[in-house]
């Protein structure tokens, strides 16, 4: 019997990860796209009941597993076991919303958002809305 350890991931750290995995993308996590995640996390209804000190444990848990071979896919894989379906358009909206926060996007985090767009199965019109909303939000 497999004795591997489970990573028991709420909706929300789904959220959260998403937001630190874009962020860290670029191995360079900007004050900007942190003030965004600790915004969504204080601000949005869907973390209402969050305890937001389970941040520094989910940021753990993407730094660990972007030190690994495989683990964009093994954050993929969390993401798709824990995070119901209706939510992966708000997951895409705040990754946007983090890339979007610091002015400027590099190769790697659109790289990582057309990863996502696939590995969250978002439409590409809802994906061209939703990103032309983040690009509105934060025009400067």
């Amino acid at each position: 019997m497999n004795q591997q350890a489970p990573h028991p991931m709420t909706p929300q750290d789904c959220l959260v990860a998403i937001m630190l995995a874009v962020s860290a993308s670029d191995e360079n996590i900007r004050t900007a796209e942190l003030v965004k995640i600790q915004s969504a996390v204080n601000m949005l209804p869907i973390f209402a009941d969050y305890d937001d000190d389970r941040i520094q444990r989910v940021s753990q848990i993407v730094f660990d597993l972007f030190d690994q071979v495989d683990g964009l896919d093994a954050l993929f894989g969390l993401i798709r076991d824990n995070l119901p379906e209706r939510l992966n358009e708000t997951a895409y909206a705040l990754a946007c919303d983090v890339a979007a926060a610091d002015g400027r996007l590099s190769e790697s985090e659109l790289r990582l958002l057309e990863e996502m767009r696939y590995e969250l199965n978002i439409d590409r019109l809802h994906a061209a809305a939703i990103e032309r909303g983040a690009r509105a939000r934060h025009a400067t």
